[in-house]
């Protein structure tokens, strides 16, 4: 299976151009279901080998979206190998996904985004930089990933647009609002270290996506706003207050950089709900 698993990860990085943090997960994925097969041979693996693995995932008692992605990795693999010849039929095929319970992504209120980033930020550095990063998550919806990944050259001050790296290494460019850019702007003025990176931590090298998230726990404890928040929700809150506000679908999709508009429908439950919400408080039958 090694030398299997050694073509299919230059395929996802080559031709498919897959992250590298994307890349690492296939290959946990397939170390897992190699360990599983033991001394068994891949060109012998079949439907009922595939439910015995899946019977496997279920003692370990892995969560439903857990075992969802390990069999999505085995069906990219094994399409992968069908199709470049390696086995003569792809035994998954009739296997099915276990059905996912969805849930509503947690999204913060304007007030509370509004509170959190014109709350006290220390008069320093690091405050200053604090600041953009709030600002430029909320301005942009860009992932944690994107915004540690920004360099100085990816941010045009004057047209008002950033430019993103994000799934697959898809580049695409996003607006970024004035407050955002003069958070950026104040926070460079401050800044003694000379990187080519927008956000750096204490020791002057590029934030870490922990380091980020860290941050935003900070401040998101100092608002006193409800736990379960974490980063990514400034993406949900940004997507979500675009909605409410007249944004099209699929306007927020590219802004969002989501392949698919199915992705980007789950804000419009969002938005629905809080219509549901103000008419049982406004109707006098609700």
């Amino acid at each position: 299976m090694e030398r299997y698993v050694e073509k299919f990860i230059r395929y996802l990085e080559i031709e498919r151009n897959y992250s590298h943090y994307t890349i690492l997960n296939y290959k946990l994925d397939l170390k897992d279901f190699k360990g599983f097969l033991g001394a068994a041979s891949v060109e012998g693996t079949d439907y009922l080998v595939l439910r015995k693995y899946l019977a496997f995932l279920k003692e370990k008692n892995l969560g439903a979206k857990t075992v969802a992605r390990r069999l999505s990795t085995l069906r990219s693999f094994f399409k992968f190998l069908t199709r470049e010849g390696y086995i003569k039929s792809n035994p998954i095929v009739s296997v099915s996904s276990p059905k996912l319970q969805k849930h509503l992504p947690s999204f913060l209120t304007e007030e509370e985004v509004f509170r959190l980033i014109e709350g006290g930020f220390p008069k320093n550095e690091m405050g200053a930089r604090d600041r953009a990063i709030l600002e430029t998550f909320y301005s942009t919806g860009i992932r944690i990933g994107e915004l540690v990944g920004l360099n100085k050259e990816d941010v045009d001050f004057i047209s008002g647009i950033v430019k993103v790296r994000g799934k697959g290494k898809k580049e695409r460019i996003v607006p970024i609002g004035d407050k955002a850019v003069n958070a950026i702007r104040a926070y460079f003025e401050r800044r003694t270290k000379k990187q080519e990176a927008v956000f750096l931590n204490r020791m002057g090298s590029r934030i870490t996506d922990r380091g980020v998230r860290n941050i935003v726990r900070k401040y998101l404890r100092m608002a006193g706003i409800k736990q379960g928040i974490s980063a990514h929700t400034f993406r949900h809150s940004f997507a979500t207050h675009l909605l409410n506000r007249g944004a099209d679908l699929r306007s927020v999709q590219e802004l969002l950089g989501h392949a698919s508009l199915s992705t980007t429908q789950i804000y419009t439950h969002l938005t629905t709900e809080k219509l549901k919400s103000v008419y049982d408080k406004a109707h006098p039958r609700a």
